[in-house]
């Protein structure tokens, strides 16, 4: 009997803070309440009332925050970059990188999980298309220079320190995060891991 017993061994894992710093400008554009409800009443046959335009409110609301006023960036944006960069490589799959490594945030004011902005902000005004043909401005935070520390959660049975950072990079490259990203045809939220700190190994 004791040669059908199967003994798995538990799977290990490693948990390292790696520094980033932006190649590029960071535009961020939080989804307001205001726009929620002009959703919802659209969805619910509704006419939302008309209001003034207020820039600052506008700009202001496009911020993803913390309780203490601090500026973050969603985690997962971070994730998806660097499960992105395997498109650059063979042997590993998007699926399979989804289930061996992990970013780990701290929640904003929303619930959300984020990494925070070292840096300073400025209000962007852009024109973008809307609707059929129409046009409208857009008033949304921009970083132009940048950083922040992402924690990671990696399996070591599957990936090891230097791939894991080497998809952070690729993801930084040619992914990138925030509107106008390598990704969706920009040139905006590119990254690297910064050369000037150390990755800390946690556990």
């Amino acid at each position: 009997m004791a040669e059908n017993i199967i003994t798995i061994d538990r799977i290990a894992a490693e948990t390292i803070e790696v520094p980033i710093i932006g190649t590029s400008p960071l535009i961020c554009h939080r989804f307001s309440e205001k726009g929620k409800r002009m959703m919802l009443d659209n969805m619910q046959g509704r006419k939302s009332p008309k209001t003034i335009r207020n820039p600052e409110e506008e700009y202001d609301a496009a911020f993803y925050r913390f309780s203490d006023g601090g500026a973050g960036f969603p985690v997962l944006a971070f994730k998806l970059a660097t499960v992105g960069a395997c498109r650059f490589y063979s042997g590993i799959t998007m699926t399979a990188l989804k289930q061996f490594l992990f970013f780990e945030g701290e929640p904003g004011v929303d619930g959300q999980q984020l990494v925070r902005i070292d840096g300073d902000a400025q209000m962007r005004e852009d024109v973008v298309r809307v609707g059929r043909g129409g046009a409208d401005l857009r008033y949304r935070p921009i970083w132009e220079k940048w950083s922040t520390t992402v924690r990671v959660v990696f399996a070591t049975s599957v990936l090891t320190r230097q791939s894991v950072l080497s998809l952070i990079d690729a993801g930084g490259l040619g992914v990138g995060v925030g509107e106008w990203r390598p990704e969706r045809d920009g040139d905006f939220g590119t990254y690297r891991i910064d050369p000037a700190r150390e990755v800390e190994v946690l556990s």
